[in-house]
């Protein structure tokens, strides 16, 4: 499935987020202790071992579940595109907290000292999996051995085998990532309107990392993504300009077309909507998401 452009494009807290997870991954690895990170009732409410708070939500706790969740971190960067950085790092703090306060509740419940919860980012993995099935188009469909599939579904297969991937241990944490997404979804309190300082964010975006090939969207195109409104399947609204695409000689800006790719609509499709939209691209992904409804 299309992600968008490659690289990190406009999604500079997730790159950061990515290499955190890495970084932490190898240390605690190098060390021998990354099956040890996940949160325990002993640890938590025992040995107070606060740390692990940060640790078990940064450290993967095996090399399959690093590969498995950095596929699924890098493709989710999308949505930052989507909402911008301010917005996605509200995002990311309402679903570690969210998830976290899960895992310690469940804890404290089970009160199973043999019971080790797996360590990784599976609140925000999981939490993504929500807007991802609501707000992120299908735009291919095909059939293998007579099963239905879509360019969704090698996102859902990954996700699968992540949650799976220590069974229980993984399975808990995954179903708090999906409580976190549905609460960030449901906007709770107003979650989906809160941000943080700018200079917050834009501290991401000026770190030296190092510079990926391919052309760089503008930042005027983040700004327009920032104030985007995400898809809640409201219906559209006004009417649009209908300019006959032999008639207009403003070709649209190939970021543009890449802002809409990167939500999972077609290039060809995408181009026609911003034609016909005047290279607006908010009513560019209003066309869109219209025509998929008939």
């Amino acid at each position: 499935m299309n992600g968008g452009p490659s690289g990190f494009h406009n999604s500079s807290v997730t790159k950061a987020f990515v290499v955190a997870c890495t970084l932490f991954t190898v240390i605690f690895g190098i060390q021998g202790r990354s099956s040890t990170l996940g949160l325990s009732y002993q640890d938590v409410f025992g040995k107070f071992h606060l740390w692990r708070f940060l640790a078990s939500r940064f450290a993967f706790s095996s090399t399959p579940e690093l590969m498995f969740g950095l596929y699924l971190l890098y493709y989710f960067r999308v949505f930052e595109r989507q909402i911008g950085s301010n917005k996605y790092s509200v995002f990311i703090l309402f679903s570690m907290i969210v998830s976290l306060l899960y895992e310690v509740l469940l804890l404290f419940l089970v009160k199973d000292p043999s019971k080790v919860l797996a360590s990784g980012p599976y609140g925000l993995i999981f939490s993504s999996f929500v807007p991802f099935f609501f707000d992120i188009p299908v735009s291919t469909r095909f059939r293998i051995f007579g099963i239905h599939f879509s360019d969704k579904s090698f996102i859902y297969l990954a996700g699968i085998q992540l949650l799976l991937s220590s069974w229980k241990r993984s399975i808990l944490p995954g179903l708090g990532g999906i409580l976190a997404g549905v609460l960030y979804h449901m906007n709770l309190f107003g979650f989906r309107r809160m941000k943080f300082p700018e200079f917050v964010t834009s501290f991401f975006s000026r770190l030296p990392w190092p510079s990926a090939g391919g052309s760089s969207p503008t930042a005027s195109s983040g700004n327009i993504i920032a104030n985007m409104p995400s898809y809640t399947g409201r219906p559209v609204e006004g009417n649009y300009p209908s300019v006959p695409l032999a008639s207009t000689t403003m070709e649209p800006p190939e970021d543009s077309i890449a802002t809409l790719v990167s939500m999972g609509f077609d290039r060809h499709a995408a181009r026609q909507a911003l034609v016909r939209a005047r290279n607006d691209i908010n009513n560019a992904s209003n066309i869109l998401l219209e025509a998929q409804g008939h």
